[in-house]
């Protein structure tokens, strides 16, 4: 978990920075609406990118519900999903 709030904490201040030189330059308080935003611009770059790194699918034997959240148990049944 300390990854995730390390590129958080990045995102966040990128998209301060980013904010901050275009407001600068233009103006605008407008540019300040679109810092969350910038996080999903650079969200391509870097990182890991092989399927291994993905959402594990776990399934029901029973009833063949699948989810990539992070269950234990089925939903429907109870039965613990594999």
């Amino acid at each position: 978990m300390k990854s995730r709030a390390a590129t958080a904490a990045v995102g966040l201040v990128t998209s301060l920075a980013v904010s901050a030189v275009v407001y600068y330059y233009t103006g605008s308080l407008f540019v300040f609406l679109f810092v969350p935003f910038v996080p999903f611009l650079l969200r391509g770059l870097g990182g890991d990118s092989s399927p291994a790194s993905g959402p594990q699918i776990r399934e029901c034997p029973r009833c063949g519900f699948q989810t990539t959240e992070a269950y234990a148990h089925c939903p429907h049944d109870g039965t613990q999903l594999e």
